[in-house]
């Protein structure tokens, strides 16, 4: 036999539709609760606590909540009983007072006027997403006005914090995916689908990655530059650079950075601080495609996997100082760290090997600890 907890839970899982529904401006029809018809056979003391404990808790008892409507039953085991053939709520207010969910409700009812009345081209979202409005309950009157500002002045082209709307400075970062899911229906026309940053999404500035390189031909760093050699630009910058190169090298530790401005003379060239698997953020510097590339990362299975990732946002990518005569010269048995990857990388047959040994043996050899002479004598190669 059902029991009251189990009605809680059953009112629970229709509050959502009961709230669609007021949304909709629907009559409250009665809810009805479906119950177990089934009842203790072997004793009748325990089918009796179970009736009474689910009268307790009714309209009859309580003043609201469920009404229970009841049947003679001759039954086979315990003789003719009184069961309950019919479990409803009557009312609007026996349910949500049953549910604990007034005040929440009546809440929920003034901020859907408030988002209709402001935008009523918001009607469907809010009929679909109940949820939403309560989980931001108490924020809509500055969640509206920020929509609002977006409505009169799409793409503003400012930072965030920057934003002349009269809420918080964190406000819009904090509560991004509340507004982006509300812009995306308001401001269809004025931002960019493929964007998920909420930034580039609606053409906002904002704080961009850095591209931190070494200029190792001083005629560059000279005419260009005013002789300065270690620079660091926003990424969309690096991405305009308009230089005379011919050779970029993209190394992955910053220490190794430092090193190439020591290396022999290397004409119409840079080097750039990779930091790991961030050179992601170099796969939009098209400019690349014309030069040649050349990939320094540690001799593990990490270095391996980011030079894969490089190299598939620039296949001609060639790596340097990563080769099994130099590793064998110089490890010193530190261990690396495990990776779990299991797809094909974008590696040579002689670096996929090396990878291979090194991805079984768990070893590493840092780029910093291949001595300089031996460095300086490989890149003469490249110069």
């Amino acid at each position: 036999m059902i029991n009251p907890s189990e009605i809680k839970d059953k009112a629970g899982k229709k509050y959502i539709s009961f709230l669609q529904s007021m949304i909709e401006e629907k009559h409250f029809t009665q809810l009805e609760i479906r119950g177990d018809k089934s009842y203790p056979k072997s004793s009748l003391s325990e089918f009796e606590k179970e009736i009474l404990l689910l009268i307790s808790q009714s309209k009859e008892k309580k003043g609201f909540g469920y009404t229970l409507d009841f049947q003679k039953v001759k039954t086979k085991y315990l003789g003719t009983q009184d069961l309950p053939i019919a479990i409803y709520f009557d009312t609007e207010k026996d349910l949500l007072k049953y549910l604990g969910k007034e005040k929440e409700a009546e809440l929920f009812k003034g901020n859907c006027e408030r988002i209709i009345s402001t935008f009523p081209e918001l009607r469907n979202w809010v009929i679909k997403h109940p949820s939403r409005i309560i989980q931001n309950q108490n924020e809509w009157e500055s969640i509206l006005k920020v929509c609002m500002f977006f409505k009169q002045i799409p793409k503003p082209n400012l930072y965030v914090r920057e934003l002349p709307i009269s809420v918080h400075t964190k406000f819009v970062e904090r509560n991004q995916s509340i507004i982006k899911e509300l812009l995306d229906v308001l401001i269809p026309e004025f931002l960019d689908p493929q964007e998920k940053s909420f930034e580039k999404r609606f053409y906002l500035k904002f704080s961009e990655p850095q591209v931190r390189f070494k200029i190792l031909d001083k005629e560059i760093s000279n005419n260009y530059f005013s002789g300065l050699d270690d620079i660091a630009i926003p990424i969309s910058q690096f991405e305009k650079l308009n230089l005379p190169l011919q050779k970029v090298i993209v190394v992955e530790n910053k220490t190794t950075l430092y090193t190439t401005l020591t290396l022999p003379r290397m004409d119409k060239t840079i080097a750039i601080f990779g930091s790991g698997y961030s050179v992601y953020n170099l796969k939009n510097v098209n400019w690349f495609a014309n030069l040649e590339l050349l990939y320094w990362g540690d001799i593990d299975v990490q270095g391996f996997e980011i030079l894969s990732q490089f190299r598939g946002y620039f296949s001609h990518t060639k790596s340097v100082l990563m080769d099994k005569q130099t590793f064998d010269k110089y490890f010193e048995n530190d261990s690396g760290t495990l990776t779990n990857l299991t797809t094909q990388l974008n590696l040579t047959d002689s670096e996929e090997e090396l990878y291979n040994i090194l991805k079984t043996n768990n070893w590493r050899l840092e780029q910093e600890k291949i001595p300089f002479d031996y460095v300086a004598n490989h890149f003469l190669h490249w110069s």
